[in-house]
This record gives C-alpha cells, structure tokens and sequence, in this order.
C-alpha cells in the first residue's frame, strides 16, 4: 500500500470515529443532523474509480449503520451518491478539466465550485436517508425540512471542517 493508501484509509477511520463517538449526538433543534461522514467520499481525489468509491462508501455507510443500529441506511445512501459522483463531476467539468492528480476540494477548486458540486450530493443523500427512514412520503413537510436543515448543517461544517484544517501536499 503506498502512502495515498494508508493516508486514505486514516481518513477513513477518522471520519467514521467522527461521525459515531462525536456527531451522533450532536442534533440541533431535534430537526438538524450533521453527517460529515458524507466527506470522506466526496473529497477523495477526483481519478478515483467508481467501483473503488462504491465500495468504500459501502463500507464507510456499513461502518455506521452498525453503530446507528439504522439496518442499511447509511449503506444505501452513500453507496448511491458514490456512483452518482463521477457522473456528476464529468457534468461539471471546467473548460480545462481538471489536473491530474486533483482532489475536489475547496483549495484545489475554490468555494463556489464546491458548493455547485457537493450540495446536490449531499442533498441526494439525506433526501434517500431521511426518505427512507421515513418509509414513505406520509410525513412529507417535516422530512423535507430535516433534509434542509441537515444539508445546511452538514454543508458547514465540511466546509469549516476544510478551512481549518492545513493544506496537504499532492501525494
């Protein structure tokens, strides 16, 4: 395993550790979830094979269905957004492409274009997630606004989260 591997995969714990020990019990107004776990597919580098970021996104949602006891949920929707990403980062390809080597981030490609590519993925996730667990469209208002709140809420803090942390170096 090389040294983008073994980083990968400390990010992976990190996130996962994250999202259990800390951001499960952080709810806001009984309404907002943060599911910052979301990140760690969304700003793995952009060359990533579909097969590979679905099946980390399988485990990754595997990983923390068993801990939110949610019977696939987690799996479900962050598989799906998995596929979906390359397909939606070919949609949004700048005129140039992009660099070899290049990771969606908020440093490699500035602010707005990572709103205009993560939040329709997030918000794929939560609205499958939060649908589903509704189990249906009975409760359709106050599961659309779980949704907003969640995505605005988890939209923070992965961009806050990308801010604060250094910049690492291209491995």
């Amino acid at each position: 395993m090389n040294r983008s591997g073994i980083v990968q995969l400390l990010l992976f714990i990190a996130y996962l550790l994250m999202q259990v020990l800390v951001l499960r019990n952080v709810v806001l107004f009984n309404t907002a979830f943060c599911f910052l776990y979301i990140a760690f597919i969304l700003l793995l580098p952009i060359e990533t094979n579909t097969l590979l970021l679905m099946l980390a996104g399988f485990l990754l949602g595997f990983s923390v269905d068993v801990f939110y006891n949610s019977m696939g949920l987690h799996a479900l929707a962050t598989v799906l957004v998995a596929y979906l990403r390359n397909y939606w980062l070919n949609t949004i390809t700048p005129q140039g492409g992009y660099d070899s080597g290049s990771t969606a981030t908020v440093a490699a490609n500035g602010l707005q274009w990572f709103l205009v590519y993560s939040l329709p993925l997030v918000f794929l996730h939560h609205l499958v997630l939060f649908f589903v667990e509704a189990s249906g469209f009975t409760l359709f208002w106050y599961t659309m606004l779980k949704i907003v709140a969640s995505l605005m809420f988890t939209k923070l803090v992965i961009v806050l989260l990308q801010f604060l942390t250094p910049q690492r170096r291209r491995l």
